[in-house]
């Protein structure tokens, strides 16, 4: 009986480290392959670039290995055993601008293949090259850092005749990298008739970015203006825990304070925004984030504001996203901050003018607001081009309708101090619509942006004995806009420009989301940024933007309140100077 007992005990150990060591094999199978990844990095002339900087970032919430890698002679980096997933690949290198690449997947036991252009700060190296030998130019301006260890930098350094020499220089006596700067001096305001904006005045407006550990960057922004009647001034942090836009998550909180007038009420504001990137699997990512909203007038009003994007990608052609989003709808100043001048310092300076419309209803405050839906197919044509299809539904529940007009009653009408503008609740409105848009990037820095859209619009009717918000119908509208961006030779001046057609009368907008995207704003607009000669610290740039230049779109009605001109885009214009260090 006791030897059958110690069988028994001998079958079941030997039993369970066979099965410990069969089960060790499959769960190493099960592990994901690493992947590998291999790039050049080249100028606007194909030509490699030695030294260039790569970091790679992973976009998957809880992985925070960063990998470094610098370029040989021929501008090629690689990197191996990575972890699947997708990466956003910054790229910087004396210069040049730093130049992003986000959601770049890396497959398992797959090598992927990238290659980035970088863009020179200069009109062209041959210029450069030209140079007379007697100019008064700094040395430091012709060269550039070529990293190869911690303690020694070997430095290449461009001589008259086109030779290279090089030196070496100890790593302590270097200086770390400023933090970066950038101020505006502007006269206007960016929203009209907006609690939130400051008076039609000069004003200064300073961002400042500074890193913080090995990859987190805080970006200070803070505005002011110099009207003693209506002082205005807002203040906005941005926190990027992994140094990027886009690639990982942000904080921001704003907070604004404006007084209506000499003696009229203070505005104050506070926005709380949060937002960023979940990796679901080798092919889907969500962008999530909210906002919440407190704005006090007398009384207080507060809006809670999340957003969510499901993309999920189906070839390199081919990807879907599923959309939701609060109203008014569009990207905010950090999600749409690679389409801005000036990066996320100019970010976190429009951060201060992202609070929604402030509408009067019954003597109460109340925000704009409302919902938005949309699914979305793309198309990339090429390299260059990518199509846009999309449909959506936009559900509001107050709608800012704006307009001009004299002895209207304050308790449904926004009264701006300074002019005879205001703001106006025009009610709900629900409507379904379709988008189609094409972008194509062209030779150079010129892209062309076309878009298409059908959609709900709030219109005036006939009747006038009631509130202005009775008279207001949702109707159907369609509307075409085309746009361009371009940068002129030599000059360095960059445009942005186009034409957004309406079909018929309209006292809203129609696809706000897609005109935000896409920088389409309705009827003409103008966007210009010179570059000054250097006669300072910085790089200096004159700026002018202007909104419907020709006056467009203007509506005369009447209600039982009174005679009125709505106004569904006003003329603006706002310009100044900025530097950036």
């Amino acid at each position: 009986m006791k030897q059958e007992r110690l069988r028994a005990l001998g079958a079941l150990i030997l039993t369970a480290m066979v099965s410990s060591f069969t089960a060790m094999p499959g769960t190493a199978q099960s592990k994901p392959l690493p992947g590998k990844l291999a790039g050049v990095v080249r100028d606007a002339a194909a030509t490699p670039q030695m030294g260039a900087s790569v970091e790679l970032i992973p976009e998957a919430v809880g992985l925070t290995v960063l990998h470094g890698f610098l370029t040989n002679t021929q501008g090629v980096f690689r990197g191996d055993k990575l972890v699947p997933g997708l990466y956003t690949i910054r790229v910087t290198l004396a210069g040049f601008l730093p130049t992003l690449e986000q959601h770049v997947r890396v497959s398992s036991n797959v090598t992927t293949v990238v290659r980035i252009e970088l863009e020179s700060m200069f009109a062209s190296l041959d210029q450069l090259r030209r140079m007379p030998a007697n100019s008064t130019a700094n040395a430091d301006d012709w060269k550039w850092v070529l990293r190869s260890a911690s303690t020694m930098r070997p430095v290449l350094e461009w001589v008259d005749g086109g030779t290279l020499s090089a030196t070496t220089i100890d790593a302590d006596s270097s200086k770390p990298h400023p933090p970066r700067v950038r101020m505006e001096f502007t006269d206007g305001a960016r929203r009209p008739v907006s609690a939130s904006t400051i008076a039609s005045s000069p004003a200064t407006a300073v961002a400042y970015d500074q890193k913080l550990g090995g990859t987190g960057r805080v970006i200070l922004a803070g505005q002011m203006s110099y009207d003693n009647d209506t002082p205005a001034g807002g203040i906005a942090t941005v926190w990027l825990p992994t140094g990027t836009l886009g690639a990982g998550p942000h904080t921001a909180l704003v907070l604004r304070e404006a007084k209506l007038g000499p003696v009229g009420p203070v505005f104050r504001g506070v926005r709380l925004d949060q937002g960023g990137a979940l990796m679901l699997g080798d092919h889907t990512v969500l962008r999530y984030g909210g906002e919440y909203v407190l704005v006090g007038l007398g009384a207080a009003a507060s809006s809670l504001r999340p957003r969510a994007e499901l993309n999920y990608r189906i070839s390199d052609d081919w990807s879907t996203a599923l959309l939701f989003a609060s109203m008014p709808a569009g990207p905010g100043p950090l999600e749409a901050s690679d389409a801005l001048p000036g990066g996320a310092l100019a970010a976190a300076l429009n951060e201060l003018d992202a609070f929604p419309a402030l509408l009067w209803r019954q003597g109460r405050p109340v925000l704009q607001s409302g919902w938005h839906e949309e699914i979305a197919a793309e198309r990339r044509i090429g390299t260059r081009s990518k199509l846009q299809m999309a449909g959506f539904h936009d559900d509001n529940r107050h709608v800012a309708v704006f307009g001009r007009g004299n002895d209207l009653p304050t308790t449904d009408y926004f009264l701006d101090n300074f002019s005879n503008g205001f703001a106006y609740d025009g009610g709900s409105s629900s409507s379904w619509g379709t988008r189609v848009a094409f972008r194509e990037k062209l030779d150079g820095d010129m892209e062309l942006n076309a878009l298409y859209s059908f959609g709900g619009a709030l219109a005036p009717s006939d009747n006038t004995d009631g509130l202005l918000r009775d008279m207001l119908r949702t109707v159907p509208r369609h509307s075409l806009g085309a746009g361009i961006s371009a940068k002129v030779p030599r000059l360095g001046t960059r445009v942005l420009t186009g034409y957004k057609w309406v079909s018929g009368v309209t006292v809203s907008r129609v696809d706000g989301y897609g005109e935000s995207l896409f920088q389409m704003e309705p009827y003409l607009h103008l966007m210009v940024r010179q570059p000054l000669p250097k006669f300072a610290l910085g790089r200096w740039e004159a700026i002018a933007d202007c909104n419907n230049l020709l006056a467009q779109g203007y509506v005369s009605t009447g209600s039982r309140d009174g005679h009125v001109v709505l106004v569904p885009a006003f003329r603006t214009f706002r310009g100044g100077l900025s530097v950036q260090f």
